[in-house]
Parts: structure tokens; sequence; C-alpha cells
């Protein structure tokens, strides 16, 4: 009706005798205006509030309907937030479920209240005020209602009701806590659990209540009862809105190890890969595909507890995360890898995978997926499996052969921060140990300059000190077992003598070093790597320059002079005394045993160039030495 009729229809109801067939005709035809904010103007609380208390039972339950209409509007909230309005309205629910056991009153009176609540924080108050949580948890005892028509309704308001009123915040969800609501909601989800099917509405205006506390109660951790329920509720399920309520209190309580392996041991994870597998061809709706995601991402995150994953090892996942390596959905074959990457967190399982060739299978999706236009998450999930995979020592060479390097190669292509990480520490896993590999990498030219690229200008830290390490270990690796003789541990002969001690002839072939060193920007970065964030890095640019001064400054050919003279001159351009100081005033408090041995080869090697030792002691290196406290302590004992 248009607002003249409104306004028409209130002015009956506030001067209408007490007749009560024609009160309830109005207030039918005022709970069937469709726009609740056509009665905005009026001031209609105490109107309604005194005929929410009339004799007449019709009136009443007319009267609370026509509120929960009103109170649809944010105007009208407002007006009916009123301390004898809702103590009315808690009155009538105190006396639920009443003799005469009818439901429609109290639903009218759920939905009035509950909407008077909705984003009402002065209404919640008043409720608290008068112990009205008391009231409205109580509500959650009412297991058995004989007015059998109503029951679904009456289950959906009483959820709204307490959803509104505990979305209140952390101090009504603690008081809810106190009033032992999680008891209340573990009966109501025992019942539901029994019979899934028979339960679902129940279920569904059940766990959001417990998704409000879990938001708003700080560490709530489920008793391992009603984490089982929620397991077998998600397995016997056929609802989707049910499923996700599932999965997101599962994945919230999953966070703990514990409750990882107590998953673990139900079979969450069988469970979902079996309910995967049957609808995984019914996920073509956006919210399908993201109910979809959303269980995979809690096996991997179930996979990512250690007792659970050393237990799921031994079932039947380890099988069917491998099977999905073959699947042709993105969602699935992503949570495959990142499911093995997870297992092949031990040497062991690395191993084992080898020698079963899932590595090969793994290496499989890489070549196919290795280009700049393909997922991003998959290649991410593949190369820290594949990172996993290349640790174990006797996996290495398996790897190689495989061809892992050729696969991951023209991923530098690809400039997305996250793959280019995980890229390099690869990579940098795979290099360990293998001296023809490191090699052969020190000479491919498109690899060095596209570090040296990244070691300037990545945005992403993470990118930056990949590529110095990287860079660092293909020096050391390439070439530490040629040069070792030269780099005196404590207690050799003194330093200086070590120049006597370097044989004549050396047969190794130094065209690797050579060709890395032709690429522009090299040396700057080995020198720049001196003052990273991390000891374990100053420690590897301390090596890599040990490397590169044994294998040019101590030369005494012809041939070897010339490459010294640049090496000698990058090295002053690049201010490696500056460097050199730098790293010993940030971290000589800090340094290990190891450090100072490698600072003090490092320094010794440098000074067996002319050019070299006048540059260092313009920079105070050797006073600059002595003020490290582990030095000084070795002096003192």
């Amino acid at each position: 009706p248009p607002l003249a009729e409104i306004d028409e229809l209130i002015e009956r109801l506030k001067t209408t005798s007490v007749s009560t067939g024609n009160t309830t005709n109005l207030l039918c035809e005022i709970s069937a205006t469709k726009d609740p904010k056509l009665f905005d103007k009026h001031e209609l609380a105490d109107c309604f509030l005194g005929l929410t208390q009339s004799e007449d039972t019709n009136v009443r339950k007319e009267a609370a309907k026509c509120i929960a209409e009103i109170t649809k509007s944010e105007v009208q909230r407002k007006k009916f937030t009123k301390r004898d309005i809702i103590a009315a309205f808690l009155e009538c629910l105190r006396q639920v479920p009443t003799a005469e056991g009818s439901m429609e009153l109290p639903i009218q009176i759920c939905r009035a209240l509950g909407n008077i609540c909705y984003l009402n924080d002065e209404a919640r108050d008043l409720i608290l005020e008068l112990e009205g949580d008391v009231v409205l948890l109580r509500l959650l005892d009412i297991a058995t209602i004989e007015d059998v028509a109503n029951v679904a309704q009456f289950i959906k308001v009483r959820g709204g009701l307490l959803s509104n009123y505990l979305l209140g915040g952390e101090g009504l969800a603690k008081r809810a806590m106190e009033l032992g609501v999680m008891k209340k909601l573990q009966t109501i989800i025992d019942t539901g659990a029994s019979n899934v099917e028979e339960h679902e509405d129940l279920l569904l205006n059940t766990l959001p209540l417990l998704s409000i506390l879990t938001e708003n109660v700080a560490d709530l951790n489920f008793d391992a009862t009603l984490n089982i329920q929620l397991s077998r509720i998600l397995a016997a399920s056929t609802n989707p809105d049910l499923a996700e309520m599932c999965l997101e209190l599962l994945h919230y309580q999953a966070e703990s190890d514990e409750v990882k392996l107590l998953l673990a041991k139900d079979g969450l994870c069988e469970t979902i890969y079996n309910l995967l597998e049957k609808y995984k061809t019914l996920a073509s709706t956006s919210e399908a595909r993201a109910l979809m995601k959303l269980a995979c991402e809690l096996i991997v995150l179930i996979l990512t507890g250690d007792e659970s994953m050393h237990y799921l090892y031994t079932t039947s996942l380890l099988r069917n995360m491998v099977d999905w390596l073959d699947s042709s959905d993105i969602d699935l074959l992503t949570t495959g890898v990142l499911a093995l990457g997870n297992f092949a967190r031990t040497d062991s399982h690395c191993i084992y995978f080898v020698e079963q060739q899932t590595m090969n299978k793994l290496l499989e999706v890489l070549a196919k997926n290795n280009g700049v236009k393909d997922d991003v998450r998959l290649q991410h999930a593949l190369l820290s499996a594949l990172r996993n995979l290349v640790i174990p020592k006797p996996n290495k060479n398996a790897v190689i052969q495989a061809g892992l390097v050729q696969t991951i190669l023209p991923m530098l292509e690809i400039h997305q921060p996250p793959v280019v990480f995980k890229l390099l520490g690869t990579l940098r896993m795979t290099v360990d140990g293998q001296e023809k590999l490191a090699l052969e990498l020190l000479k491919n030219k498109p690899l060095i300059e596209q570090l040296v690229h990244w070691t300037k200008s990545s945005d992403y830290a993470g990118v930056t000190g990949e590529s110095l390490r990287l860079m660092a270990w293909l020096i050391k690796h390439a070439y530490l077992s040629k040069i070792a003789y030269a780099l005196p541990r404590k207690g050799d002969a003194p330093a200086e003598q070590i120049a006597d001690r370097i044989p004549l002839i050396q047969d190794y072939d130094r065209s690797s070093l050579s060709e890395f060193l032709a690429n522009e920007g090299t040396v700057q970065a080995m020198v720049n790597m001196l003052t990273a964030q991390h000891l374990v890095m100053q420690n590897e640019a301390l090596i890599a320059l040990c490397i590169l001064s044994v294998v040019y400054l101590s030369e005494t050919s012809e041939a070897a002079k010339t490459q010294a003279q640049r090496l000698q001159g990058e090295l002053i351009k690049c201010e490696v005394g500056k460097k050199l100081a730098e790293l010993i005033s940030k971290s000589s408090d800090s340094m290990t045993k190891e450090i100072v041995e490698n600072l003090q080869n490092c320094v010794n090697l440098l000074k067996s160039s002319e050019q070299l030792v006048t540059h260092l002691e313009h920079h105070n290196i050797n006073e600059l030495l002595k003020s490290i406290p582990i030095l000084t302590e070795y002096c003192t004992l």
C-alpha cells in the first residue's frame, strides 16, 4: 500500500477500540506491507508494546509479526530498542515451550528480537543487562517440539536470533561460553550427526553459531568428540552449504597439530578424497569450485603436521595422491603435488619417491606446465616438492639424470617472485656436491645474466637472496675440491705462508669460472653479498671470494696474470675493502668460529696482490680484524 494508506492504517490502529477482530485484521494488513521503510516516520514502539501484552493470543502473535516486519528497517530497529520492549520479549521466551505447546508466538518473538539485534549493539547490551542471554541460550535446550508444523521455522529463527546476538563480539561470546553454550551446541550436533539427512536444517542453523564463537573466542579448541562429529557430518552430507560449514570449522581447528593427527586417524583425508572423486565432475559453478578448493586445502593442511604426515604415509592416501598426478583437474593435480611435497619431508620418504619413480611423474607434470602462461600455484607446488626430493645425497644424481635441470631452466622466463624463489632454491639444492653440474651452470650465460639482474632489481628480498646464494654455491661446488689445499684450517701454518704451499702446476679447468666472471656484475654481486642480512650468506660470500682469489691471484703464469689484473681491478672498483669493513663492524659480535676463519683466509688470500694490500690497508682491515670478540677471546686464553 502507498504511504497515505500506511498512515491511515497506523492512525486506525492507534485509535481502534479493543475489539480484537478489528485489531487482528489491521495488524495483518500492516504485517503484509512489503516495504518496511514506509513506517520509518511513525512512533510505533509503545503502541505495539501494549499489543504484545494483549489478553488475546492472536493479537499478541500478529503484533509480534508486525514488529518483526517493521524492524527490518534500520530506523525502526533503533526505535524499538527500548528496555521495556526487550524485557517483554524475553519474558515471553522464558515461557517456551508453553503449556499449550504452540510455537507460533515464540517464532514471531524470535524474529522480532533477532531483527532488533541485527547490527545493533545497544539492543544487545540491553539483553545482557536483563540477563537475557540466559533466556536465549536456554532455547538451545528445547529438543522436542510438539508443534510439528512449526519445528523447522522455530529452528531457523532460533539460530538467526542467537547469531545476530552473538555477532556483538568478544564480550558476549565469552559470557555465552561461561553459560555453557558449547555443551548445548555439542548436544544438538550429536543429534544431527546421528542422522544427517533427517536433521539437515538443525545442523545448518546450529553450525553458524560455532563459526561465530570461533571468530570471537580466542583459541577456542573444540573437544575431540566434536571434531570427530564434524568429520562424520561432512562424510554423510549431500548439502554443499553444510559441507562448507564443516570444512571451515575443521580448517580452523586443524591449525593445531593435535587435531591434525586426530582427524588423520579418523580418516578425514580419505573421506575428502572420496567426496572429491564422487563430485569432481559436478564442480562447474564458482561456488562448487570454491568448496572443492577448501576441501583440497584441508588435506594439505593436515599433512603439514609431522605426526599426521607420518601416519598418513602408511595409509591409502599416499597412493591416492600419486593418482591425482594424472588428474586433468588443476585443483586435484595441485593438491596431489602439494601432498607429495609434504610427504617428502624426510629423507627415507624422498628416497622412496625416487625409487618408485614418483619423482619422474612430478617432472613429467612440470615439463607440461613450465611456461609463462601455466598455473603459478601448480608451478610453485611442483618446485617445492622437487626441492625436497633433491635434498638427500643419494637422490641428486637420479634427479639430474631424469632431466630436472633441463625442465627447470626454461622457467627462468617466469617472473613471478614465489615461483622464482622456489626455482632458485631447487637449483641450489640440486647443485650441492655436484661438481659437473656446477661447472656447466657457471657457463650458462642466460642463467648467470638473469641471476645478476635479480640481485639488483627484485622487489622480493627472497629472490635477491636466492640469486646471490645460487651464484656462491655454483662457485663453491665447482671449485672447492680443487683448491681446498689452499685454505688453512686453524692450527695450520701461519696464513702468510699460504702462497708457498700452493702447488705450481694446477691442472684443473678454469674456463667455467672465467666465463662466469666475464658476465658483468658477477664480482660486484659476490662483494655485495658480504653485507647480506644473514650470517650464512656472509659466510658463503667469503668462501666464494676465497676461491676466486686462490684460482686467479696466486697464479704465476702469463695467461693468469691478465685475468688476475682484471679481478684485482674489479675487486677494488667494487670496494671490497669497504664491504669487509662493513661486515666486521656489523656482524663481529655474532660471528661463529667458521666465519672468522673464512674471513681471515679471505683477507690473507686477497693480500697476495700488492694493489689489494694497499686497498685493504686504506680501509684499516688489519686493525678491524683484531676487534672481533671471538678472536680476542682466543688471544686471552
